[in-house]
């Protein structure tokens, strides 16, 4: 397997979130740190080492290296539990519980990956959102899915195509730590629109 052909995960996470912050950090290797990344990176401090724990008839798989070669994605999943039969993916998130879809589509292409390479269906993975400590459930449905790999596929061609413009979401742009980078308000007022 040649890894430098295939998406890291982490990377279609970045994506959906906006495809030109994804540009700029793998097309262009434009990285900056702010303070939801300082906490990111500090509050997975204790997950970030492999191994293997067993708790209370659970198998925790910490830090495990998927990938796919149909999808041509790979990357390191935070855990997997092994519970009762069933394998669950499990991200941990600095933010809040909701609908984040850049969580989901990481959390379900890790288990596409999962799935190839053991020949195993998982219907479901779990994100815990340290922002309220909960655990969010993400079911694998048939649309998550399809949205998923279609996100793959429109990642790999961003990465091959012009830089993006600056999405129109003020609060994303205002959290993002490449915003003096990638510059949107400023793109944005000298192409005289309004985020």
């Amino acid at each position: 397997m040649n890894t430098e052909t295939y998406l890291p995960l982490a990377y279609l996470n970045a994506w959906e979130y906006c495809p030109r912050r994804f540009y700029f950090e793998y097309q262009l290797g434009e990285m900056e740190d702010n303070e939801h990344i300082l906490l990111g990176r500090h509050l997975h401090r204790n997950i970030n080492q492999e191994e293997i724990i067993q708790a209370e008839g659970t198998i925790i798989y910490q830090q495990q290296w998927v990938w796919s070669d149909r999808l041509m994605v790979s990357g390191i999943i935070d855990a997997v539990e092994a519970k009762d039969g069933e394998l669950i993916p499990v991200e941990y998130k600095k933010g809040k519980m909701a609908q984040h879809l850049n969580d989901h589509f990481q959390l379900c292409a890790a288990a596409l990956c999962l799935e190839e390479r053991l020949g195993c269906t998982i219907s479901y993975g779990e994100i815990f959102y340290h922002g309220n400590r909960r655990r969010q459930r993400v079911l694998f449905s048939p649309q998550l899915r399809t949205a998923t790999e279609k996100a793959i596929t429109a990642a790999k061609l961003t990465a091959q195509g012009k830089m993006p413009s600056p999405i129109k979401h003020a609060k994303k742009c205002q959290s993002c730590s490449l915003i003096r980078i990638c510059l949107p308000f400023e793109v944005h007022h000298l192409l005289q629109e309004e985020l």
